[in-house]
């Protein structure tokens, strides 16, 4: 093998050990947004929706302000089994890779470098550990009031995917 392309692929293997390393960080990273979203149905009929829609979503009320207009949901989010299963072997193949161009670099050693492969699994426990947390939900409604009609304007500050989920469930616009 040509020993010129030997450093020029252990550097891009390198690299994607990099990228490969924080792409396993992120799967833990907290997505909380805040959006304000728009109900057309009055706070009487749109509130117990609101409650039954985040029970059915293994939610419980964790506290409720009246001064503020505002209700707090709690909730464990479970992590996904095959998120670390996944990140497992995505790592298992990187730090494979990795091994091979050591071996290759450094004949000498043998084949001790496809130890690194038994690493693997720690990526999936660290996700695991960190994906698995208690994730809250805080709903701000300020009742508005048209000259047409009645509105309702929600400030929902939870998980991007919750988000997304209630806008698809619930009869809900995003405000302008």
């Amino acid at each position: 093998m040509d020993t010129a392309v030997l450093p020029s692929t252990f550097v891009l293997t390198l690299l994607l050990a990099v990228g490969l390393f924080f792409f396993i960080r992120a799967s833990t990273k907290d997505r909380t947004q805040t959006t304000q979203l728009i109900s057309e149905q009055e706070e009487a009929v749109f509130m117990p929706q609101l409650q039954e829609y985040f029970r059915s979503r293994s939610y419980r009320v964790a506290e409720v302000d009246h001064e503020k207009n505002q209700v707090t949901f709690e909730g464990f989010v479970k992590p996904s089994i095959f998120l670390a299963v996944f990140l497992t072997l995505l790592a298992s193949a990187g730090l494979f890779c990795l091994s091979l161009v050591f071996a290759l670099l450094f004949p000498r050693f043998g084949n001790i470098f496809f130890v690194l492969v038994l690493f693997a699994p720690l990526s999936g426990l660290f996700y695991w550990r960190k994906a698995g947390r208690l994730e809250k939900v805080l709903l701000k409604l300020e009742p508005q009031a048209n000259q047409q009609q009645t509105f309702s304007k929600i400030t929902v500050v939870a998980h991007r995917d919750e988000l997304i989920e209630l806008q698809r469930v619930l009869p809900l616009k995003a405000a302008e």
